[in-house]
């Protein structure tokens, strides 16, 4: 079988986990430019890095001459996706999946083309058909297409019982309305593919078959595998919490600290992912051993910032990070938290000025960093998280406060 460009890249940087029929979605791909989607629900007002290896894949789909659909869930955010959830999410307002959307809107800008040409990226929200549905309407024309029988041996149903956790009658009708979405997508602009991660499985299939039974058209699922850190930690999440995207979420330097401080054995497989380095270049990188390997992380750091935030703002987060480490410096550039001079004169508890610095999301997680060892004051270890931090720290008219290599700040008096 003679494969796809699109495909075969894909496979090489490791983005498939399951196709429901490979050799048909390659004739397809072979034949015509494919326009393929992926859904995003609107539960934060950005996407993190656990959400990368989507819009990767709709990138690569893009330079292959495909069209991506970026479809935004204001329909099925109000019900929230099982999939490897083991409690309901919490409802939102309209008012807070319209704000939501708007901010995940940014994320795409600088992964995609959009625009009007026949591989430009576009753009679509399923509360534009889903908020007409009517409940009699959908149980007689769809419904009849679901047995339960089915439905519980998917995944995302079948975990949650297994464990005993709730399964409430809302999130159960999530299938439908995502296998809805497929045929909507199939019918309104020629959608041929799904794409989504492996837990989506189920929901993928489940669209191919209403497609197929009900407008006798053939359509494709791609799944992507679920990313785990070596270690095996998930991804985009760390001890700080989740890596968003957005610059008024992360700067462009935490953004970078996160990617350098990726694990020797995962470099190779973040190059392939997470940048558009070629291929025979990544072989090269990840064979670097010993210290070299770290030329290899500053290199992903760069690349992958570069993607987020832009070329000027990896180079100068590099820049950055070179002369705080390298050269010892506490740079002016380091991004930097203001506290009042007047607490900083009565003194303040080192595990209190780490929580207010952002280092750690509370008292109670800083305290833990200071006890691991993790803390540093003007680049001295801080064993004591009651210890007194006060202006007599103050080196040019700032106090650096480091947590490993991941985040630092210039601590700096109102």
């Amino acid at each position: 079988m003679t494969t796809s460009d699109f495909l075969q890249e894909a496979t090489e940087r490791g983005f498939i986990f399951q196709c429901t029929d490979t050799e048909g979605l390659a004739e397809a791909m072979r034949a015509a430019p494919v326009t393929a989607y992926i859904g995003f629900d609107c539960t934060a007002d950005s996407l993190h890095v656990g959400s990368l290896v989507q819009i990767m894949i709709l990138r690569l789909l893009q330079k292959h001459g495909h069209k991506p659909l970026v479809l935004l869930g204001g329909g099925t955010t109000r019900i929230g996706d099982p999939s490897g959830k083991d409690e309901s999410r919490q409802l939102l307002t309209d008012e807070a999946i319209a704000a939501n959307m708007a901010g995940i809107r940014r994320c795409f800008d600088p992964f995609l083309r959009f625009g009007e040409s026949a591989s430009d990226a576009m753009l679509a929200n399923n509360a534009d058909w889903l908020d007409a549905l009517g409940y009699i309407p959908l149980l007689r024309e769809v419904g009849v297409h679901f047995t339960i029988n089915r439905m519980l041996t998917f995944d995302s149903v079948k975990l949650r019982l297994e464990r005993e956790h709730p399964l409430t009658f809302l999130e159960f009708n999530y299938m439908i309305l995502q296998s809805y979405d497929f045929r909507e997508l199939s019918r309104r602009h020629n959608v041929s593919l799904q794409i989504g991660g492996s837990d989506q499985w189920g929901n993928i299939v489940a669209g191919i078959e209403l497609t197929r039974r009900t407008d006798q058209r053939t359509v494709f699922g791609l799944t992507t595998p679920l990313i785990t850190t070596a270690s095996g930690g998930k991804m985009g999440k760390t001890a700080q919490g989740a890596v968003w995207l957005t610059p008024d979420r992360l700067s462009a330097y935490d953004y970078w600290q996160f990617w350098r401080n990726t694990e020797d054995a995962d470099v190779g497989r973040f190059l392939r992912l997470f940048t558009d380095l070629p291929l025979p270049e990544i072989v090269r990188l990840e064979a670097l051993a010993g210290a070299e390997i770290n030329e290899a992380k500053k290199i992903l750091a760069t690349e992958a910032t570069a993607l987020a935030h832009g070329r000027p703002a990896a180079e100068q987060a590099a820049e950055t990070a070179r002369r705080a480490f390298e050269e010892g410096e506490a740079a002016a550039t380091l991004p930097s938290v203001t506290v009042p001079a007047a607490d900083l004169d009565a003194g303040i508890p080192a595990f209190r000025l780490f929580a207010l610095a952002g280092l750690a999301t509370s008292n109670a997680e800083a305290r833990r960093l200071i006890r691991g060892g993790g803390a540093r004051v003007n680049d001295e270890a801080v064993s004591d998280e009651g210890m007194v931090i006060a202006a007599a720290l103050l080196r040019d008219g700032a106090i650096k406060l480091s947590a490993g290599r991941k985040h630092h700040r210039l601590v700096r008096p109102a």
